[in-house]
């Protein structure tokens, strides 16, 4: 039976009917009122009655950004929407004749990813999304991992410097800054300031203004040094955090997405060396592969709804 999924994110609602092997059939899209939380809830419902309307629908699934409680009905905190312990699940059960799910977004791109994408072949996966700072989800035996308080996998918060670089969670040394797409960005003006390889990073910085996410995406494809050399810092770095998740999980995939990972193996090479260098008892057993996501942004309303189809 088709079920919905909606991904309620910063700038953007999304949301899909989504049928039991994974297929969109129909698909909306709304622009998020951030600042205002009763009108997100409003257009979340507006959007599942749309996308329900004529259809045999009984499930739907919210993903959110944040943290959620273990009972998956809270919304503890989400760091663009003013949502402190928000009870979404009963605001949306009280106004739609549905079973409601609620997830965190890195979950359900994940779940995605296991059920339908890059993850199908296996049982034991680990993803990291590699966006404006780092998400995360854990599959282990086919069951997706939450933690005991719901708030678990959250990788981007994995400290990887001791006393370094101060992160919006208000920690030092989280992995989200040294393997983010911002990350990438501060190493790319380093580069270009330091002269040598990063001439032509200071080159199109003169010409803009500013170095933007697709200026670097355009010089590591046209094989600039300097773009290529962020780039391959940025992948030691989550070889590195998957070394150190690997001795904890050893999982049979990790699975890279976000739009970093548009780079494909040119980020998944220096990821797989820099996690082989530092492999705890290397040889010893068997290694994880390493695979680029396949769903892109439809991950989010796939996993929502799935998840939705699975908890009902």
């Amino acid at each position: 039976m088709d079920a919905i999924g909606i991904d309620i994110g910063g700038t953007k609602i999304a949301g899909a009917v989504v049928s039991k092997d994974g297929t969109i059939v129909a698909h909306d899209r709304v622009a998020t009122v951030a600042g205002d939380s009763g009108a997100i809830v409003d257009a979340v419902v507006q959007m599942i009655e749309k996308l329900a309307a004529g259809r045999d629908i009984r499930h739907a699934g919210v993903a959110a950004p944040g943290f959620i409680d273990v009972d998956q009905s809270i919304v503890y905190y989400t760091p663009n929407i003013p949502w402190r312990e928000e009870p979404l699940r009963q605001r949306l059960s009280g106004r739609l004749d549905l079973a409601i799910t609620i997830d965190n977004d890195a979950n359900a791109a994940g779940w995605a990813e296991f059920r339908f994408g890059a993850g199908r072949t296996v049982s034991d996966m680990t993803m990291l999304t590699i966006g404006t700072g780092v998400g995360g989800a854990i599959v282990t035996r086919d069951r997706l991992f939450r933690g005991g308080f719901g708030a678990g996998a959250e990788i981007g918060h994995l400290r990887v410097v001791p006393n370094g670089l101060i992160c919006g969670c208000g920690a030092r040394g989280c992995l989200e800054q040294y393997g983010s797409g911002r990350a990438l960005l501060r190493m790319a003006n380093s580069i270009a300031d330091a002269g040598g390889i990063g001439a032509g990073l200071a080159a199109v910085r003169a010409k803009t203004g500013t170095l933007e996410g697709h200026d670097i995406s355009e010089l590591i494809i046209n094989n600039d040094p300097g773009a290529r050399h962020a780039l391959a810092e940025l992948g030691r770095w989550l070889g590195e955090a998957c070394a150190s998740l690997s001795a904890v999980l050893d999982p049979q995939l990790f699975v890279i997405g976000g739009g970093v990972a548009l780079a494909g193996e040119l980020l998944l090479e220096p990821i797989r060396a820099a996690y082989l260098a530092h492999l705890p008892a290397r040889g010893y057993h068997p290694e994880p592969k390493f695979a680029i996501a396949e769903l892109g942004n439809d991950a989010g309303v796939v996993g929502a709804a799935d998840l939705a189809r699975h908890n009902g």
